[in-house]
């Protein structure tokens, strides 16, 4: 029997057997059958015979073992069961089937009679439908056969095409790499006109359709951008529908998927004709058009359509584009050139200039040159327009004509568009963005190489505008001259004259002075010139101004690399060791600005000290700006301090003049001590023989030299042998001093010397880093000086024995200070924190009673002693070093309750008083150390650390007001004065309570309400006439302490809102019981609201009021005058908050 007969006997489903095994061997390469060569050997009765018999088999094998039951619908209705083997056994067959089918396809001829094959691919076809969509081989098989039957043209191509692509495009929205199925719908996408639109059946696949402009890989890959090209020319219904869409997702749309979107719409209209081109035109991109110019510029699609419509505007040079952006606009934009409103005007202005010039071709030149006139005569309209933004954006649109279109406009309309430009919107001092844009819009200009020669005449009188007192500006002017320098449009110092350059670079911010140094690096650092250039112009440079040299050379590492900073600084050397050995004449340097001046070159200097000290500076900026460099290659570090140090004694003896020795003593703290040792000796023997008073620029350079060599330990020996010394001998702890020079103890200067190492970096971490011995053991010594502000509080002269008052102050706050820093880098524990404890507990029990401390005359008639300054200066400065350790947050829950406690007590003296501004910020940092999240149930835990200590701050708090208000009972002037300085405090801390909304710090807010309300409640009980009855319009008409108070509350919004909050819970829970206090309430509200503040809250608040005026309205009908004028002054104000 041959293959042939042997492969029709097959096909049934008694061999079924036989059948998937010639399938088999059809699949494995290494067999020689193939199943087309037996069909295409096969004559055309044979091929009939085996499709019939595939479709009986077929049958067979659905009906004994349907889709329901397979594999794939088991799993998407939820199943979970292992699949049968009859379940794979189904699916091979129709497999095979699937196979036989498909290359059947391929060998049949035109006359070939299929009817059987079309059964076989009708029950294939049910099978896809009922499968769901997926990646199963069986169902990409049946799913290549209906395409292969769609492209084949034969009876129902439409039904099994339209399956195809429906199926096409899920996938393509499912599978993770969709570039081959969006390749296959672009093949399939002639289905589409055999479907009916408005056909219900349909809607589907129109849906889908307009998924794919919602998926960026349709959108960007290339077949996918001719699909969605394609179904703007599917139904002219469809167009409106699918504009519709893209502007719905347009806020969603990246600016890259943006411009293909753009490009989508520009091909669909390049091949639309006809009822579809006038569609897309009208209904697509005018609809774009008028969108650009109407919607606000804040709108987050604005930028996107302008987009699309910039994609329109750049393809001018399309066929038949001139002609459908003068229509479209016609109707639109000369209109909204002219409108009221400045954004409209400002989003026209760009596409009008954008898109000029605006013609039809088709129209005479004559026309033509009339329209194009009339254009720039309203460009030029624009710049003169009221607002900024319009003259701002018709700069830009200017320059964008005159750069695009300069070969082609009349001399006479671009000079006046340029002398526009330059004489007066450079000038423009309404507005520095006007500006700024035609600084920034010159630029463009410049890149048309046919401007320069005009520009080259005008630009010089904008030099001023270096001087501009917006930064933006100048930052502009400094961009378009290194634009004239790249395009060589002009030489920039012509622009600009070099000293108005280097007088900027003195004094100017980081980015004005970066781009100045960019303008000027190769005038004054040639690179390819030699190091004595270089010098030569470092010289000149300094010369023209000596602080421009010095941020000059803060810049150069930007342009150059470290090995030209280092050669630099060594032909510096050179020179500066010419000065040492023969004068000369300063004035033979050329002072030349020019870019390749300087050609003098002299080698020897003298000794101008200006000069000198100039250099020098300079070295040890190039030295700073290289040191990373240099630490990364020993040998270079090595080289350079040997040359620098081998003449640093002769720099010292030579250059004595203060200026000089500044940089000489930095330069050699970068070298080791041994480089420059006859200076290193001396170091520690000058800063034992410094005055007292010296000031920290005579010691400062000195400690960070002994710091960087890593002699950090001696300068805290001889700070601590100082204060042991100058304390009280009762107080020293024994310890035997040993100092190697007879020098008197100088305690004011060893605290400043400690003052220096721990207020910058670089000494504070090398002071650290000596451990805890040395540190603890001045710690110590800094802690004895209690003993000594004791006895200036307790004795009532002065004891020339004791050191000064101001140094044992010092001394105290130095003690906390150090005891922070201790804490936080040398302590496990809670040593330090417990050493600021005992202090706490000192003050307590030593300087508080001297808050309250009466005179020695203590007749009747005799008044309370001030009370002691020093007793006041102590708490406060203990309080401050508090608040630092809070506020970096070293603070615990022992040591805030501690500090607070002390708070208690201070506010409890009789003096406290004068401590108010110390004690909030404690109050203040302490809250801020709890998150409202910290704290979400304390009513079930009232016994809660964070609950228990923020009801000590709100108590405390509700202290402090109490003391304000009674001070400005006793004393008003001071009370005021108190208030004032309490003011930055109060502002921080309610900073902070705002943020809570419940107990226990939202009962500051209720302190301050009532306080408020009972001081104008005590005015109004006062008021005896009722022309005296007087709604306030601003903090300044309320009474001494609500005025304070109410200008806190109204510095910020969020304060504010918390404020009137519980203004509506505490009228809400009837707390205010009358009509004077509903009045003084109302008074604050009206206050508010001329501040114009919070206006939802102000409404909240003064709707709960009205329910409870309202109830007063019958009881106060037949009042006193007083009351009923209190009462309809009310009603007034509240009528003109709620009508707000």
């Amino acid at each position: 029997m041959s293959k042939r007969e042997a492969f029709l006997e097959a096909a049934c489903k008694e061999n079924v057997e036989d059948f998937l095994r010639f399938i088999q061997l059809h699949k494995d390469k290494a067999e020689p059958f193939d199943v087309e060569e037996v069909l295409q050997e096969m004559p055309r009765e044979q091929r009939e015979a085996l499709w019939r018999r595939l479709a009986s088999l077929l049958q067979d094998v659905l009906l004994e073992f349907p889709t329901e039951r397979w594999e794939g619908r088991r799993e998407e209705e939820g199943m979970q069961e292992e699949p049968t083997a009859d379940s794979k056994h189904a699916v091979a067959v129709v497999d095979g089937v699937t196979l036989v089918s498909t290359v059947s396809l391929q060998v049949l001829q035109d006359d070939d009679p299929y009817s059987p094959l079309l059964e076989v691919t009708r029950r294939l076809h049910d099978v896809l439908v009922s499968l769901p969509v997926s990646e199963a081989p069986l169902q990409n098989h049946i799913h290549a056969l209906c395409e292969a039957w769609w492209k084949k043209g034969l009876q129902e191509k439409e039904r099994f095409g339209r399956t195809a692509f429906f199926v096409s495009l899920q996938k393509s929205f499912i599978l993770k790499k969709p570039g081959a199925e969006i390749q296959r719908v672009w093949r399939l996408h002639d289905v589409l006109l055999s479907l009916d639109y408005t056909s219900e059946e349909n809607k589907q696949i129109i849906d889908l359709l307009l998924q794919c402009f919602h998926r960026p890989a349709h959108i960007r890959n290339d077949d996918g951008k001719r699909f969605l090209v394609f179904l703007f020319s599917w139904n002219v219904n469809f167009i409106w529908v699918i504009h519709g869409t893209i502007k719905n997702q347009l806020e969603f749309y990246s600016k890259p998927i943006t411009a293909h979107i753009a490009e989508i719409y520009f091909r669909a209209w390049k091949k639309a004709s006809g009822e579809f081109l006038e569609k897309i035109e009208s209904l697509c991109i005018q609809d774009f058009m008028q969108n650009a110019i109407f919607l606000h510029r804040a709108s987050p699609v604005h930028s996107k359509v302008r987009q699309i419509v910039s994609y329109f505007h750049m393809r001018k040079d399309c066929r038949n584009v001139d002609k459908m952006l003068y229509n479209l606009y016609r109707p639109i934009l000369w209109k909204a050139l002219s409108a009221p409103n400045f954004e409209v005007r400002a989003n026209s202005t760009l596409l009008f200039t954008e898109a000029f010039p605006f013609y039809d071709p088709s129209e005479s030149n004559e026309k033509i040159d009339e329209n194009i006139q009339k254009q720039l005569d309203t460009a030029m309209n624009l710049l003169d327009d009221p607002h900024p933004t319009v003259r701002s954006n018709a700069t830009l649109g200017v320059c964008k004509i005159l750069a695009k279109c300069w070969e082609l406009l009349p001399p006479t309309i671009i000079t006046d568009f340029v002398k526009k430009l330059v004489a007066e919107l450079a000038a423009d001092s309404s507005s520095p963005d006007v500006r700024c844009s035609v600084f920034k819009c010159l630029t463009i200009v410049l890149d048309n190489a046919l401007s320069h020669p005009l520009l080259e005449k005008l630009l010089p009188t904008l030099k001023y505008s270096l001087h501009d007192n917006s930064e933006k500006v100048r930052i502009a002017f400094l961009d378009m001259l290194m634009k004239v320098k790249a395009v060589r449009a002009a030489k920039f110092w012509d622009v600009c004259n070099m000293d108005h350059l280097l007088a900027r670079l003195a004094i100017d911010s980081h980015s004005v002075s970066k781009r100045i140094v960019d303008l000027l690096f190769k005038s004054f650092f040639p690179v390819n010139e030699s190091e004595k250039e270089w010098c030569n112009r470092c010289i000149t440079l300094i010369q023209m101004n000596p602080m421009a040299a010095r941020k000059f050379y803060q810049f150069a590492y930007r342009h150059t690399a470290p090995t030209n900073l280092i050669k630099l600084m060594l032909a510096i050397r050179r020179v500066l060791n010419s000065c040492i050995q023969v004068d000369c004449d300063m004035t033979d340097i050329n002072d030349s600005n020019k870019e390749n001046s300087a050609q003098a070159a002299p080698a020897l200097l003298g000794k101008d000290m200006t000069i000198v000290s100039s250099l020098l500076e300079v070295v040890v900026i190039l030295w700073r700006s290289v040191s990373k460099a240099l630490k990364q290659n020993e040998e270079a570090q090595k080289y350079t301090c040997a040359k620098f140090g081998s003449v640093m004694s002769k720099y010292f003896q030579a250059f004595e003049d203060e200026r000089a020795t500044v940089p000489l003593i930095q330069l050699a703290s970068f070298m080791p001590p041994t480089a420059v040792p006859m200076f290193s000796c001396g170091v520690m023997s000058r800063l034992r023989r410094m005055d007292s008073g010296a000031a920290p620029a005579q010691y400062s350079q000195l400690l960070d030299c002994l710091c960087s060599w890593g002699q950090a330990a001696d300068i805290l020996e001889l700070i601590t042998d100082w204060l042991t010394e100058s304390l009280p001998k009762k107080a020293t702890s024994g310890r035997k001093v040993c100092i190697m020079e007879t020098v008197e103890a100088k305690p004011d200067l060893a605290l400043a010397y400690l003052e220096h190492l721990f207020s910058h970096t670089s000494t504070r971490e090398k002071v650290l880093a000596l451990g805890a011995k040395p540190l603890k053991q001045l710690h110590t010594v800094l802690g004895n000086w209690k003993l000594v502000l004791y006895s200036h509080l307790s004795s009532t002269t002065e004891d020339p024995k004791h050191a000064s008052v101001e140094t044992a102050l010092n001394a105290f706050k130095h003690h906390g200070r150090l005891g922070a820093h201790l804490q936080h880098n040398l302590s496990d524990g809670r040593d330090y924190l417990l050493s600021l404890e005992h202090v706490a507990a000192w003050v307590a029990d030593r300087v508080l009673p001297f808050l309250a401390k009466r005179s020695d005359d203590d007749s009747e008639d005799s008044e309370k002693s001030q009370p002691q300054p020093l007793a006041a200066e102590i708490t406060e400065s203990f309080l401050t070093v508090c608040r630092d350790v809070l506020l970096v947050g070293l603070g615990d829950e022992t040591f805030k309750g501690q500090i607070l406690h002390l708070c208690s007590l201070i506010l409890l003296s009789e003096a406290g008083y004068l401590c108010i501004p110390a004690v909030l910020p404690i109050l203040k940092e302490v809250a801020n150390s709890y998150a409202p999240e910290d704290n979400k149930e304390p009513e079930e835990n009232q016994e809660d650390p964070t609950t228990v200590i923020l009801g000590v701050v709100s108590n405390i708090f509700q202290k402090i007001i109490e003391l304000l208000a009674r001070r400005l009972r006793k004393d008003p002037e001071e009370g005021k004065q108190l208030c004032q300085s309490a003011v930055p405090g109060l502002s921080d801390f309610l900073q902070v309570a705002q943020l809570w909304d419940r107990a226990p710090l939202s009962g500051v807010f209720s302190t301050l309400f009532a306080v408020i309300v009972v001081e104008k409640r005590h005015l109004l009980q006062k008021i005896e006439h009722p022309e005296a009855v007087i709604i306030p319009e601003s903090v300044d008409d309320m009474p001494p302490l609500s005025r304070i108070l109410l200008s806190v509350l109204l510095k910020s919004q969020p304060v504010t809102r918390a404020f009137l909050a519980e203004v509506c819970t505490s009228v809400d829970s009837e707390a205010i019981g009358n009509l004077v206090e509903l009045a003084a309430v109302l008074h604050v509200l009206a206050v508010i609201k001329h501040a114009g503040q919070s206006k939802a809250g102000l409404k909240s608040a003064a709707v709960s009021v009205q329910q409870q005026l309202y109830k007063h309205a019958v009881t106060f009908a037949d009042s006193t005058d007083v009351q009923r004028v209190i009462y309809e002054s009310s009603v007034t104000t509240l009528n003109e908050i709620l009508h707000l």
